[in-house]
């Protein structure tokens, strides 16, 4: 038996993405993107580099009742029920846990892979190596996070404290630290004994369920219910009806920072959770003056620039510098590069003002 056959994978995809609009919509929201230099979407990319290790039948994602037909169509090769959608978002806490009833029930001793659906990777072969680290570990009963060495002093991150090596590539972790002021990131990054949280998880079904049910009892109760009304066939019904009541509480909030001891596997592969248009800038392809121009676009004492376009539309951008600009055909968005995180808030106002599909 190979150290991946009890290994499920957990792939969320519920969130909204507001700091991608205007492509980034409602109805389409960052994980159905292509960003950076892969042409896949976000969720496509995930899947399927999850799949060198742990195959499509073993695999589920937790999205909203909105998008699960986007996610049919994105990943075809999962059956109906391998695709859990939420009522209303909840967190991470309630998402993992209620996918962890599902894959317990198939197999008391499962081992969970949790993979956020928007990340970018830039090493496979890398990434797959890391998780499979993680999963060596979770498999003795472990709670397993993955934590990416940084490449800068970045505040947009948490970070994890490194401790004593426990076995080969996995360490013990120390401590979360939420994310810190542009100092503290120095340090941090200075000392070489910090990681950035990546959002990664490896853990046994079973362990997790242990878990929530200690800290989060409140969850952990509803979690049972679902998981007896699954048994009776009538979970969805009881779903439906109860999950808004979940509590709204983070995995590494409500869970992973109250545990005494967690492991923490370093990974050494290119990685960004692409928070803002700035990430997409980042990891795409600029030119000479570091511009990012659609196909055929121009720049003219231009600098710094983030464009995009729909295709056969012509951007030219003359004098400007560090800005984004992005045309999504009913939309547009000009806004300074450092300012691209407060993008959310245009969100806000529109949702605001009854503009749901804007």
């Amino acid at each position: 038996m190979t150290d991946t056959d009890k290994a499920y994978a957990i792939i969320m995809a519920g969130g909204s993405g507001t700091r991608f609009w205007p492509l980034s919509r409602r109805d389409r929201p960052k994980q159905f993107l292509s960003l950076g230099p892969d042409a896949r979407s976000l969720l496509r990319a995930t899947a399927e580099r999850v799949w060198d290790l742990i195959p499509p039948e073993r695999t589920f994602v937790v999205t909203s009742e909105l998008l699960r037909e986007q996610v049919e169509k994105e990943l075809p090769e999962l059956e109906a029920d391998r695709i859990l959608a939420e009522p209303v978002g909840r967190n991470t806490a309630p998402c993992i846990g209620w996918a962890a009833t599902h894959v317990k029930r198939l197999d008391p001793d499962a081992v969970m892979t949790v993979l956020p659906a928007d990340h970018y990777i830039g090493d496979t072969e890398a990434y797959v190596d890391t998780l499979r680290r993680g999963l060596q570990a979770a498999t003795h009963g472990d709670y397993v996070t993955i934590g990416i060495r940084p490449t800068r002093a970045e505040t947009g991150y948490g970070y994890i404290e490194v401790g004593s090596e426990l076995d080969p590539g996995v360490f013990r972790a120390r401590r979360f630290v939420e994310k810190p002021n542009r100092q503290r990131a120095e340090q941090f990054v200075a000392s070489g004994c910090f990681l950035w949280n990546s959002g990664m998880f490896v853990f046994l079904a079973s362990r997790i369920l242990e878990a929530i049910d200690k800290h989060l009892p409140g969850l952990g109760e509803q979690l049972q219910r679902y998981d007896e009304a699954a048994r009776a066939g009538d979970e969805a019904s009881v779903v439906a009806e109860t999950y808004a009541e979940l509590p709204a509480v983070s995995i590494d909030h409500g869970i992973m920072e109250k545990i005494g001891s967690v492991s923490v596997v370093p990974g050494s592969f290119d990685w960004s959770d692409l928070g803002s248009w700035t990430s997409a800038w980042e990891l795409s392809s600029r030119d000479e003056r570091d511009n990012v121009l659609p196909e055929g676009g121009i720049g003219v004492d231009a600098s710094g620039n983030y464009a995009w376009a729909p295709e056969g539309k012509l951007v030219a951008l003359i004098g400007v510098e560090d800005l984004v600009v992005v045309d999504s055909g009913d939309a547009l968005l000009v806004v300074p590069r450092e300012r691209a995180q407060d993008v959310r808030e245009i969100v806000a106002a529109l949702r605001e003002r009854g503009d749901q599909q804007k």
